[in-house]
């Protein structure tokens, strides 16, 4: 068999073990979503061996989506770190054969600690099972791997139990982009998110008369790069000229002698304060069609220029 076909077959059987995963969730699932709602604590996972790599997975998501959790190694637990665990966790336990010698050594102590717990396992009637307040099936008919051994199809299904639950608990905690971003200020979406506008404008105003013939308008537009000109008269905005407003005047005159700014600008451009989210001011331009905004301050004065390709900046 070719690896094309190989690779094929793998996405067929793990599909297959998803659908019949999503068949399964009954109460239970809605249960584990109440149960993490309500803990005033934190969510802690805790698994052996690739359910580890898996649960380390699961607690990220779930931490960065605004349900605080995080990992801890169930052998290292037991040598020490059941310090990290508190009675207002909620422990989310992960072993396919749910007979993990590691992590069913944890169930006395998160027993007496008065932990609540939930176990991710292939067999709800194994030692894990029996002993979790409540289960979440994630057995699989059988792994990809051509043996039934390596642990494949079983991940596939526990990390996607995982990511269930970070969704379910998103929708019900109305988990925002805003908030998403405050989780991740290093990312672009973040510095989208909680950028302002005056932290990206362009402070070079390429501003102009409204008596400005066409040469000063265009040496205006050249000099300072952005692709416009704002006619400003006494302190007050009163249009812009950008390249496409030079073509059309050209189209519609012989020539551009005898014009003047006022005759050829935009009136009435579209500004944003310059304490905005940058965020904002990117969907404005992209609803609008426009690739710039004017940026004024809190006197409505012009502060600044904003042009859509600023966002790659913030990458």
């Amino acid at each position: 068999m070719s690896s094309i076909n190989v690779g094929k077959q793998v996405f067929e059987v793990q599909a297959k073990a998803l659908e019949a995963t999503a068949t399964r969730l009954d109460g239970a699932f809605d249960r584990a979503v109440d149960m993490i709602l309500d803990t005033p604590g934190r969510v802690v996972v805790s698994g052996m061996g690739k359910s580890g790599i898996i649960g380390n997975k699961i607690a990220a998501t779930l931490a960065s989506t605004g349900t605080p959790s995080f990992a801890v190694h169930p052998a290292e637990a037991y040598h020490g770190d059941l310090g990290m665990f508190t009675a207002d966790d909620v422990v989310i336990l992960i072993s396919y054969s749910g007979e993990t010698e590691e992590v069913i050594r944890l169930i006395p102590s998160l027993r007496h600690f008065g932990v609540q717990t939930i176990a991710l396992v292939g067999n709800p009637e194994s030692t894990l099972g029996r002993n979790s307040d409540l289960v979440l099936d994630v057995s699989v008919e059988r792994e990809a791997c051509p043996n039934n051994l390596a642990p494949t199809t079983s991940t596939t299904v526990a990390l996607a139990m995982g990511d269930a639950l970070a969704v379910a608990l998103i929708e019900r905690r109305d988990f925002k982009p805003q908030d998403f971003a405050v989780f991740h200020p290093g990312g672009s979406l973040g510095r989208r998110l909680l950028t302002r506008v005056k932290d990206v404008m362009h402070s070079e105003l390429p501003i102009c008369a409204p008596q400005d013939n066409m040469k000063e308008v265009i040496m205006t537009i050249t000099q300072v790069g952005l692709g416009i000109a704002v006619v400003v008269d006494r302190g007050t905005i009163k249009g812009v000229i950008t390249d496409g407003d030079l073509r059309r005047a050209l189209f519609n005159h012989d020539s551009f002698d005898g014009l003047t700014a006022a005759n050829v600008m935009t009136p009435t451009p579209l500004t944003i304060n310059e304490t905005e989210m940058f965020a904002d001011a990117e969907n404005i331009m992209l609803k609008s069609n426009v690739t710039s905004l004017l940026v004024v301050n809190e006197d409505s004065a012009l502060s600044g220029v904003l042009k859509l390709q600023d966002a790659g900046r913030l990458g």
